[in-house]
């Protein structure tokens, strides 16, 4: 990451829009918070808090601190083979600490970016380093995908286990083939794009994939263990102010609500994530203040993990020196 000259210059209109959405995220994050509290009754919410078996809260904890190591095993498959070759233990502490720096920026891509930075030590490097966040990023939210449209399609259809197992099988392999057709056909994707477009830089960082198409299957994978995980977790948490729901409930409203999330709406997904509870948990007979309840016990959980990161962060500073050899990109997938 290169700095910015020590000059004065006029504000551009690239930070002036940069500053209003940082604004306004944060006018959307109290508006929607504003708007999910209103409708609680104070006494019950308080009731259920104080009541909250905290066992199973820091069992929803525990879940969620080795789902962050899952992902940080998936990051490595994607990245090593590409030209990092590092231990399984770096790829989790730096993405421990990524997770740390998007609980404290104003967007999850800062948390990326600091990734990135951490794991090079070079501008070519630490652009290699952003192609293998990104993918991971996209593996994950395919496998989102996967499996809320499985869980979802189950649901409607009164689906037996065995019927539910072949639409998440054909889901799945949905999601592969159009990771090898999308990654196979990036050269024509990028002839037809201008070079002034950002899309084109966005798409061009996948290009390292387009050798080893199997890296990105071999993720989606990692990506589901993940999002199981997550969804176990935050029953957990969940089930810590008696709120007890059928796993298949679990495992479609929580990817809904971090698909949600995604979106550049609130800092954190604060209000996103409590909004979506209410909405996705009623037709379950959950009350808003038991979602709401669950939402900021997920957030807590979220902040702990993050937490691990600063500490990670703190007790090594130094970013990893990757050792690149362009002969790595030319093995056989």
């Amino acid at each position: 990451m290169q700095h910015p000259p020590e000059i004065s210059l006029p504000p551009s209109s690239g930070s002036l829009s940069g500053w209003l959405s940082f604004v306004l995220r944060i006018a959307a994050t109290f508006a929607l918070m504003a708007v999910v509290l209103w409708g609680i009754k104070w006494p019950k919410f308080f009731a259920l808090l104080e009541h909250c078996d905290w066992g199973w809260w820091f069992a929803g904890l525990a879940i969620s601190v080795f789902v962050q190591v899952l992902a940080g095993i998936r990051w490595a498959a994607l990245a090593r083979p590409i030209g990092f070759p590092f231990s399984t233990k770096t790829f989790v502490w730096r993405f421990f600490e990524g997770q740390f720096f998007s609980l404290c920026l104003p967007s999850s891509i800062g948390g990326d970016v600091v990734k990135a930075y951490r794991l090079a030590d070079s501008t070519s490097g630490r652009l290699l380093a952003g192609c293998t966040v990104l993918a991971d990023r996209l593996t994950g939210l395919s496998a989102l995908g996967v499996l809320a449209g499985t869980a979802l399609i189950s649901k409607e259809c009164a689906l037996g286990v065995s019927a539910t197992l072949a639409v998440g099988a054909a889901l799945l392999g949905a999601a592969v083939a159009a990771f090898w057709l999308g990654v196979g056909s990036l050269d024509h994707v990028l002839a037809i794009i201008p070079k002034r477009y950002a899309a084109r830089h966005f798409i061009a960082q996948l290009l390292p994939y387009k050798l080893r198409p199997s890296l990105m299957t071999r993720a989606i994978g990692w990506s589901l263990l993940v999002q199981i995980g997550g969804s176990v977790a935050v029953a957990l948490i969940a089930r810590a102010i008696g709120v007890v729901l059928p796993m298949p409930v679990w495992f479609t409203v929580v990817p809904l609500v971090a698909l949600a999330m995604v979106l550049p709406i609130s800092i954190n997904g604060v209000g996103v994530r409590e909004g979506g509870l209410v909405f996705l948990l009623q037709p379950a007979g959950v009350s808003m203040d038991a979602a709401v309840a669950i939402g900021l016990l997920w957030f807590l959980s979220t902040i702990l993990t993050g937490l691990i990161g600063g500490v990670l962060f703190l007790l090594d500073r130094k970013p990893s020196v990757a050792l690149m050899s362009d002969t790595r990109l030319t093995e056989p997938a």
